[in-house]
C-alpha cells in the first residue's frame, strides 16, 4: 500500500520564508528599504508554518507509528525541529516589535521546547546504533541552528544572558558535529540524490552565528564577528564548486534547503556592508537583497506549481523514506 507522505522538511518552507523576511527587515532597520516589506514576509511565513502544522499533523494522525517513524528515523529526524526552530523567528522579528511580552513568551516556549527536543534528539543518536553514511548537513539542524537561532531571539527580547547560554550552546554543537559531518562528507561515499540539497547547509552555521553574534553584541563588529565571517567566506566558495551537482537535482521540497541557509548569508553580508560603507555600498545592497529574494521567490513560485499539479507529496511506500528527508 503507498502513503502520500508529508516529510518533516516540509518546515524547511516557513523556515526559509522568515529568513528571508529577516533579510528584508535587516536592510529596512538600516534604511534601505521598507521594514514593512519584511514584516510582510514574516507575516507569509508564520501563514506558511501554520498551514505546514497541519499539513504534517494531518499525515502522522492518519496512520499508526507515522511520528515515531520520523523521530526514529536517522535521515529525517533532524527535520522535524524545524516545527520548533521556526516559530523563534516568527516571534521575535514579527510579534515582539507590536507586542514585546508576547514576543518574549512566545520566543521563551519555543526556545525551551527547542532545547529539548535536542537534547532528546541527541541522546536518541548516542543510544541507538548510527551508520555515519546517515549523516548528512541536516544533522546542524536541531541544536547549532536551534541553539543560534535561540540565541538571536533572546537578545532581540532582551534576555541577554539566556542568549549568551543559547550562543556557547549552538557554537558548540557545531564545532562537535561540523566535525563529523564534514569528515563523513570526506571520507565516505557521496550523499544519494535527496539528501545532496542538504549540503547548502553547510555554509549556515557560521551565517546563522554571526547573525546571532550581532544581536547578541549590538551590531559591533570585532575579532570574533571577523573570524566567524572568514570561516563564512570559505563555505560560501565550497558552495560556489558545488553548483554543478545542485544544477542535476530536480526539484523537491528538499530543494528549500537551500533558502534559510542563503538568506543568513545575505543578512550577514549585509550587515558587513552597512558596517564598511564601501564604495557603491548602496548597490551592493540592493544586489545582494535581490539576489536572494529571486533565489527563494523561484524556488516559492516552483513549490506553488508543483502544489497545483499535485506534485508536491508524491505517493511513496511506507518504508520508502529511508534515504529521504
Amino acid at each position: 500500500m503507498t502513503v502520500r507522505r508529508v516529510p518533516p522538511n516540509i518546515f524547511s518552507m516557513a523556515f526559509g520564508l522568515a529568513g528571508l523576511g529577516g533579510t528584508w527587515v535587516a536592510a529596512g532597520q538600516a534604511g534601505h528599504v521598507p521594514v514593512i516589506v519584511g514584516r510582510a514576509l514574516i507575516g507569509l511565513a508564520t501563514v506558511v508554518w501554520l498551514v505546514s502544522v497541519g499539513w504534517y499533523l494531518r499525515y502522522v494522525c492518519g496512520g499508526r507509528g507515522r511520528l515515531r517513524a520520523d523521530l526514529e528515523d536517522p535521515v529525517a529526524s533532524p527535520f522535524t525541529s524545524l516545527a520548533l526552530i521556526t516559530p523563534m523567528l516568527l516571534a521575535a522579528q514579527g510579534l515582539a516589535p507590536y507586542s514585546p511580552m508576547a514576543g518574549k513568551v512566545l520566543v521563551d516556549v519555543f526556545l525551551v521546547l527547542t532545547v529539548l527536543f535536542g537534547g532528546w534528539l541527541t541522546g536518541q543518536w548516542v543510544c541507538r546504533d548510527m551508520e555515519l553514511d546517515r549523516m548528512h548537513p541536516g544533522y546542524f539542524l536541531p541544536t547549532v541552528a536551534g541553539g543560534l537561532v535561540s540565541c538571536a531571539g533572546a537578545a532581540r527580547v532582551g534576555q541577554t544572558r539566556l542568549a549568551e547560554v543559547m550562543f556557547g550552546l549552538g557554537v558548540i554543537c557545531w564545532f562537535i558535529l561540523g566535525s563529523m559531518i564534514t569528515g563523513r562528507l570526506f571520507h565516505r561515499p557521496r550523499l544519494p540524490a535527496p539528501l545532496l540539497p542538504t549540503m547548502t547547509i553547510e555554509v549556515a552555521p557560521a551565517a546563522i552565528a554571526s547573525v546571532a553574534y550581532f544581536a547578541l553584541d549590538k551590531g559591533r563588529v570585532d575579532f570574533i564577528a571577523a573570524a566567524l565571517a572568514g570561516y563564512l567566506l570559505l563555505m560560501v566558495i565550497v558552495q560556489l564548486r558545488l553548483v554543478p551537482l545542485y544544477a542535476r537535482l530536480r526539484f523537491t521540497v528538499a530543494t528549500w534547503a537551500f533558502t534559510f541557509s542563503w538568506a543568513v548569508v545575505a543578512t550577514t553580508t549585509l550587515h558587513w556592508i552597512d558596517d564598511g560603507k564601501p564604495a557603491g555600498h548602496l548597490v551592493y545592497t540592493y544586489l545582494v537583497l535581490a539576489a536572494v529574494t529571486i533565489l527563494i521567490g523561484g524556488i516559492a513560485a516552483r513549490t506553488v506549481l508543483a502544489l497545483a499539479r499535485g506534485e508536491l507529496f508524491p505517493p511513496s511506500s511506507p518504508t520508502s523514506g529511508a534515504h529521504s528527508p
